[in-house]
């Protein structure tokens, strides 16, 4: 064995033998526990960053850890290759979408396999290939069939900049998430998928999942947004016109002094046309239509309305009360109106108190009394209800079920469940997408393209212009067609689907990715799923996770798969920072990851990012660490040299005789070593600390090195340490653990051997430490044999020249001992 690590040569040469022999290669076997392992794929954009090194260096102990456990580990890689950067730079470079593309799959591939990443390079999927968006297409298809796909005119955020319609999810403070150009309302026929008719079952079903962490529950939980209330009509004054309006606070209905439309509700155009307040209607609808949703709902808005001339009869008291048109009100939440309830509602109270509306106390506190004139914010806590009727002197919660039952029984309103949750828009007017399986005929009207007609294939022959127009309108081998009915000209939906639908169902296409018979094999998918760990970054838990979600229970509706969740366990991993930010290149502070594994290795690179903080913090870059994490191990390797010949013909045996000294200490780190590392990964994915205990191992071996003479030493118990040792770091670092195990006298690969297990009776200290207290302050640590009651504790400590200096001049009060822990002692 060589003396100096060589980690380029000794990664390069594992790296060929684990290609060579196909080693990461796995199928279905119904003798073993299956274990389905998955990192979100990685959109191809050219090279990797410190955040896909973290997220895949995680993953892949995972996986290496639980192949040594026993487990049948799938453990696949592919690509969300779809995608706007890929348009850009079409027309930034002028390069095709696709050769763009895949070149970049081809570096990414090759820097994971630098890596050393175990995945099963056989099942590589990418989302971007016709054999992959067959099945996408194929997928739509079943969803239109089940009335899961429709088509309808919608309102819909569109980036002027991308050119391209954005889902509510992907504006973020009014702006698109890619390019940060401002979002704008805007008219079209679009594509979406009625996710909404799963709300509740996305919402009941996170409690079958106790392995996703809270806070990504809480916020899928937040976003479907159950409200349980009642929905009753208010008549506009005058006419036979209806106005419904839903509501949480049916115990505050007497005490409503106004009514609130969306400036694009139907009923505010025929309400004002012929009046006074035509003219300023239209401006301010006009006006509010340019403003996005984000802002219309965020809680900083200033709330603007304006009276439109009508007024409406409160079904419970006969009221009428005005109507005004709001910028905070939208017609796709609810119905598109709310009642006005200012005395129970701060942002009613404030809207009131702006426009000089009335208010009226209906649900008085229990220990005061509110007087209109007097208050100067909404109360908006339980009480009793007055000012209402026959309801008056109700608790307001009893109240809510006597109105909602009395609304009922009169034909007034029902109770009913709402959802913050709308449809998944996924229509894009871009290129670099799954094209929509639909044909408009003028004579049949909108078909859907048959199974065997599949896939419909991008065209090669676009243009890509800086203005971001579809190039797919302008191609004329794409766009015409033939009707699949009647056979007559036909032309082809020219929208794309969203790159989100690739991604929610990929982990199935995992299972079976070379069949072309069907999406996947039901045998296959049957066998692995559910995903028992996925991995990723939390900023997917509303998108990627939701719709992968949705599409699971459409797919176990359809009787395609047994399962309704996709991902058993959830780990959401933190970010890497640099000088306390995000990585990137405006901020200047970009790590290269090659740069890294060129000039420490591919192991270094790993162990750091494992070690630097437990996976689901983030993670601070430091150059010091990676230099520390390659001078540790240079430090194994040259431990593990410096006994190879000795150890390389020794059997460790099953059992040890009962040991003494230094070497029951050593192997007592050992053991301590084999608990904490795998309690660690097993239980908690604690990398960090798991690899602190492999330090500590590496000092206790060298400590023996060091304190007994090498004719002395035990080569059994140090052989055990060793193999202990590369076992234990052989997830982390699986390059130089190869090697090192072929140096210690083995010929099988480290990574195909059982996971060590430890022994307790190993575990058991001969001696310990405890603690001397004086007057309620340590003032001594001392080391005594383990295991001896009160009085042989109290006399073995007396007795220790340590102690008898602490008791020189005092007098000796009160001795309390506690075995194995501390002995207190009371002084004068």
């Amino acid at each position: 064995m060589k003396d100096r690590y060589d980690f380029t040569e000794v990664e390069a040469r594992w790296q060929q033998y684990w290609a060579e022999n196909n080693f990461y290669k796995v199928t279905e076997d119904p003798q073993k526990t299956k274990y389905y392992n998955l990192e979100m794929f990685p959109y191809p954009s050219g090279n990797l960053h410190m955040g896909h090194v973290r997220n895949y260096a995680i993953g892949d102990v995972v996986s290496r850890y639980k192949t040594m456990r026993g487990f049948n580990v799938l453990h696949p890689m592919g690509w969300d290759a779809f995608g706007l950067p890929a348009e850009n730079a079409a027309i930034k470079h002028h390069v095709h979408p696709a050769k763009w593309t895949k070149s970049n799959i081809v570096t990414m591939r090759e820097q994971l396999k630098e890596l050393g990443i175990s995945y099963d390079w056989d099942r590589e999927i990418g989302s971007c290939f016709p054999d992959y968006y067959r099945w996408t297409q194929w997928l739509f298809l079943r969803l239109f069939e089940k009335g899961l796909a429709y088509r309808k005119d919608a309102t819909v955020n569109w980036c002027p900049s991308c050119a391209t319609v954005l889902a509510n999810e992907q504006v973020v403070d009014g702006a698109c998430e890619r390019c940060d150009t401002g979002v704008e309302k805007k008219k079209l026929e679009q594509w979406f998928f009625k996710i909404t008719d799963y709300a509740e079952r996305l919402l009941h079903d996170l409690e079958q999942l106790p392995g996703w962490p809270e806070k990504v529950k809480t916020m899928q939980t937040n976003w479907i947004g159950r409200s349980e209330g009642v929905e009753f009509n208010f008549t506009v004054e005058g006419s036979e016109d209806q106005i419904s309006v839903f509501t949480t606070r049916h115990d505050t209905v007497f005490g409503v002094t106004y009514l609130v439309l969306a400036p694009e509700h139907p009923l505010v155009e025929k309400l004002t046309r012929g009046t006074a307040y035509e003219q300023p209607v239209q401006e301010f609808v006009k006006r509010i239509s340019q403003m996005n949703e984000i802002i219309r709902t965020s809680l900083e808005l200033e709330k603007e309305g304006l009276m439109i001339g009508a007024r409406a009869i409160n079904p419970m008291n006969g009221e009428a009360i005005p109507i005004l048109i709001a910028n905070y009100v939208l017609m796709e939440y609810g119905t598109g109106a709310v009642m006005g309830v200012p005395a129970h509602d701060e942002r009613d109270f404030e809207f009131a108190r702006k426009y000089k509306l009335p208010i009226r106390v209906v649900i008085q506190p229990a220990e005061s009394t509110l007087e209109v004139d007097q208050i100067d914010a909404a109360f908006t806590g339980e009480g009793i209800m007055v000012n209402s009727g026959p309801f008056s002197g109700l608790p307001n919660e009893e109240g809510k079920k006597a109105v909602a039952n009395f609304m009922e029984s009169k034909g007034i309103g029902q109770a009913k469940v709402h959802y913050r949750l709308r449809d998944w828009l996924i229509s894009r007017q871009r290129y670099w997408g799954a094209p929509i399986p639909i044909v408009y005929c003028e004579k049949c009207g909108l078909k859907p393209v048959p199974d065997q007609d599949l896939p419909v294939i991008l065209p090669t022959d676009v243009e890509f212009k800086v203005n971001g127009s579809n190039p797919l309108t302008v191609s004329p081998t794409f766009m015409n067609t033939t009707c699949p009915d009647c056979g007559g000209p036909a032309k082809r939906e020219t929208d794309t689907m969203d790159t989100f639908v690739c991604s929610s169902w990929y982990f199935l296409r995992f299972a079976s990715p070379h069949t072309d018979q069907a999406p996947f094999l039901k045998e296959h998918v049957d066998y692995w799923m559910n995903v028992d760990q996925y991995i990723g970054g939390v900023e997917h838990a509303i998108l990627h996770l939701m719709y992968a979600r949705f599409f699971t229970k459409v797919l176990y509706d359809l009787g395609l798969i047994k399962v309704q969740e996709p991902f058993q366990n959830l780990l959401t991993q933190g970010m890497v920072l640099k000088d306390g930010a995000k990585m990137s290149k405006s901020k200047g502070n970009v790590v290269s990851p090659e740069q890294i594994i060129h000039t420490y290795g591919a192991d270094t690179a790993r162990l750091f990012i494992l070690f630097a903080s437990p996976p689901e913090k983030d993670l601070e870059w430091s150059d010091q660490g990676v230099e520390g994490c390659f001078r540790f191990l240079n430090r194994v390797w040259r431990l593990v040299a410096s006994y190879s010949d000795r150890v390389a013909g020794i059997e460790v045996p099953s059992s040890f005789p009962k040991l003494e000294g230094s070497e029951r200490e050593l192997r007592r780190w050992t053991h301590y070593a084999l608990r904490k590392v795998t309690l660690d990964i097993e239980t908690r994915f604690n990398f960090n600390t798991a690899i602190s205990a492999i330090m500590e191992l590496v000092n206790a071996l060298y400590h023996y090195q060091a304190q007994v003479a090498p004719e002395e030493q035990d080569v059994r118990v140090v052989k055990e340490g060793l193999e202990s040792l590369i076992l234990l770091l052989a997830p982390f670092t699986p390059h130089l653990t190869e090697e090192l195990w072929q140096a210690i006298g083995h010929t099988e690969s480290v990574h195909l051997q059982a996971w060590p297990a430890y022994e307790e009776e190993a575990l058991v200290e001969d001696e310990i430490t405890i603690v001397v207290q004086v007057n309620g302050k340590v003032r001594e640590k001392v080391r005594v044999p383990a295991g001896l009651g009160r009085a042989e504790l109290q006399t073995t400590v007396l007795a220790m020249d340590e102690v008898q200096r602490l008791l020189q001049g005092k007098q000796l009060v009160k001795v309390v001992a506690v075995p194995d822990k501390l002995v207190s002692l009371v002084l004068k």
